[in-house]
Formats: structure tokens, sequence, C-alpha cells
């Protein structure tokens, strides 16, 4: 079965041979019967690949049941080692990733490639408030929207969603860069807005998974962070400096206002923090260096 999604001037072909349909796996022998058999049914002659990273149930029997191929890790890597897996072993132009424990509803793959006709090089499906787990997860995503959306210097709808479509080609050019953890999202979403490609969000509905979720809040909570942190410093290292040299440039003028104000002196405090921003500032300066040459190396 083939689709065609037009738009203006710009057509896509969906043939068989052109899309990958990549669903990580641990452990989903509940969800994996009923996931596939919707696949199989909207998408009959789209790739469907299911990663099995190392479960210790009948994921993979039921996969192959179900005529999907099957990728398998000897041992657990994590969610990101099993997207890069699926990568390589895929060969359609166009990917679409998913989990395979019944959150997302293969129906709406359509819209994702319907989106992604319209010249865009990304699409991601953007849940909701209500589709969030908890209201814990519901805060913590929406300060991770944030920081990365003021990164990268644009707005990001859902940074950490899991199902989205891509061209393979952009993607592949990443995949290098992507933990073998459960931060790929925020990774691939990162970079993707700073090599200049185009990203769109539309919104979906997340329904809840069955079985038990294998992210833990807090640890993954703090990966998620240190992942944000890593590729700010890595493609915008000037903003990321630049605001903690604000931050102390400003902690040192209230300083040296108030001991001027109470004593009429300059402090060895002040000075510290003011030479502090500076130095903050220069590192910054000297990463914004090094990251456009790697740049420039690579293009």
């Amino acid at each position: 079965m083939s689709k065609e999604y037009k738009h203006q001037k710009m057509t896509v072909t969906i043939e068989p041979a052109n899309l990958s349909i990549i669903l990580p796996c641990l452990n989903e022998a509940q969800s994996l019967q009923p996931v596939l058999s919707q696949l199989k049914t909207h998408y009959p002659d789209a790739e469907i690949i299911v990663v099995d990273d190392g479960s210790t149930d009948e994921s993979a029997e039921i996969t192959a049941q179900a005529g999907a191929k099957v990728v398998r890790h000897p041992y657990s890597k994590g969610n990101g080692a099993a997207i890069k897996s699926g990568v390589r072993a895929a060969k359609g132009d166009y990917l679409v990733f998913m989990d395979a424990d019944g959150q997302h509803d293969p129906k709406d793959i359509e819209r994702l490639l319907a989106e992604l006709a319209q010249g865009y090089d990304m699409i991601v499906g953007a849940r909701g408030a209500k589709s969030q787990a908890s209201f814990g997860r519901f805060c913590a995503n929406s300060f991770y929207n944030w920081f990365a959306g003021w990164m990268v210097g644009h707005p990001i709808a859902d940074l950490t969603s899991g199902f989205r479509a891509v061209r393979a080609d952009k993607f592949k050019e990443f995949l290098y860069l992507l933990p073998n953890a459960f931060s790929y999202p925020t990774t691939i979403t990162m970079a993707f807005f700073r090599a200049g490609y185009s990203v769109a969000y539309i919104p979906i509905v997340a329904h809840t998974r069955i079985g038990q979720s294998h992210i833990k809040l807090l640890r993954d909570g703090i990966r998620f962070l240190l992942i944000i942190f890593k590729i700010g410093t890595l493609y915008a290292p000037l903003k990321l400096f630049g605001a903690f040299s604000v931050g102390f440039f400003s902690l040192g003028l209230g300083y040296y206002t108030y001991t001027y104000t109470m004593g009429g002196r300059f402090t060895n405090m002040g000075v510290l923090l003011f030479i502090t921003s500076v130095l903050i500032f220069l590192f910054g300066l000297v990463s914004e260096q090094i990251t456009q040459l790697l740049y420039s190396r690579k293009e």
C-alpha cells in the first residue's frame, strides 16, 4: 500500500520501501500483539522493526509471529541504543519511532507523515497535560521544554516525546551523538534545531501504557538535564556560559552597591565576583570559537 501526501509544490510518496516503523522494546509482551496488529492493519507493506533490548519475556517471539522484523540485543543496552540499532537496520527513507507499550496510536502516523510532506525534516507528536503520566512528570517536562527552547532559540512543545517521524538521511547525521539511555529524543531534537533543520509538532493523545514504566523520574530526570547541558555546551556554549557570566556580574554589582552604601568600600568578595564573571565569559567565548571550527571542518 502506498500513500501520497501533497502540499503545494511538494509531493511525498511513501512506498513500502520508503517507510520504516521502529519500536524499541523491553519486556512489552503484554502490549506488543495489539500494537503490531494495528500497524499491520494500517501499514501492511511498511517495514516494521521491533528492537528487543534484552527482554526476558516473549517479546521477540510475539514480534516474529506478527511478521515484523526483530533486532535483538543480548542484554539491555538502553532505549537510545535500541533506537540506533533500529535505524541501522532500517531500509526506509522515512522513519517513524513509537513506543511498544501501547501509548501511541498507530492511526496518528498518517498525521505525522502528512505534516512531514510540507517540507519539514522531523515531526514530533506532542503530548498535552492530560497525557502526562503524573503531575510531577508534567512539571519536569514543562521545565525541560522551556530550558531546551531557550538554549536552541525555538519553542519546543515536547522535548521527550518518543513518537516522531523523520527523514532518515537527516537523522543518521546525528546517530553518533545519541546516548544509549532514555534521552535520545532530547538529543535529536536539539541537534535538529541547531543544525537548522525544520521541526514541527502536532498534538497527540498518549494513552496509559500497558505494563510498568522503565523510567525513573529522579534518575532519568537528572540524566535529561545533563544531556541538555551537554548539547548546549556543544552547540551554543556562549549562550550557556553567558547566562552564568551575567549572573555572577549581577551578584558582584549588587554586592558592591551594598558594601559601598553601607561602608563606602569595595571588598575582595566584590572583586572575586567580577573576575569570576569575566572568566566564565571568556570560557564561553573560547568554547564558541572551538565549536565554530568544528562545524567549519565538518562542512
